[in-house]
């Protein structure tokens, strides 16, 4: 029998687009980063371990990345974003690792609510002044979890709360999200990633 996920090497696969890849650890939902070639985001990933194990508040797994292969990428892997599901996503999972990788990425919108909720200052602008105000990110990060969610085929009634919002589509997750657009697996992934990623540009345009 396979070790728990969470007990063996860091299974990774490659989003590859024209001029992006992304490296994905398909069982750390959260866990992905892009850069230009494939051995540059494996580094990249490599590096921002210790920064979404302390995110999601559990222990980094032991051993090297191990390579599961590649996927193609198309224009939202190019815009910023890691956008294709994997045949790795259609494999069978047990209620125990649904429960996993929900509680990942349940931990990681803590850890967006904790940093949003703790920055008081206006947070810094890019060479050009862009970059969204900060109740803005929140609001966007809102937003696409409802957008998240439909993918997952779960309704989300105008005028939900947020906390509402997130309930449910935890406890999709939790079931298996039968009948879904997106695999559970992948739609918990993206989720965990949009989140974390916006907490941390929240943390960097802070100071």
């Amino acid at each position: 029998m396979d070790a728990p996920a969470d007990r063996r090497p860091p299974r990774v696969y490659l989003e590859v687009g024209p001029s992006q890849v992304f490296a994905c650890a398909l069982d750390w939902p959260g866990w992905c980063r892009r850069a230009r070639g494939r051995e540059a985001s494996l580094q990249a990933l490599r590096d921002y371990a210790p920064r979404y194990f302390r995110a999601v508040k559990v222990p980094p797994p032991e051993g090297a990345l191990e390579v599961l292969g590649e996927v193609s990428g198309d224009a939202t892997t190019e815009f910023g974003a890691p956008g294709t599901p994997t045949p790795w996503d259609e494999d069978p999972l047990l209620p125990q690792e649904l429960a996993r990788l929900a509680g990942l990425a349940e931990n990681g919108w803590s850890y967006f609510d904790t940093v949003a909720g703790s920055t008081s200052r206006e947070l810094a602008r890019g060479p050009r002044g862009g970059g969204r105000h900060l109740e803005q990110i929140v609001d966007h990060v809102r937003e696409a979890e409802r957008t998240y969610a439909r993918r997952l085929l779960v309704a989300v009634p105008p005028r939900t709360s947020w906390a509402e919002q997130r309930r449910d589509l935890a406890a999709a997750w939790r079931s298996g999200a039968g009948g879904a657009r997106w695999p559970v697996r992948y739609g918990i992934r993206r989720c965990a990633w949009h989140v974390l990623d916006h907490a941390f540009e929240i943390e960097d345009r802070s100071g």
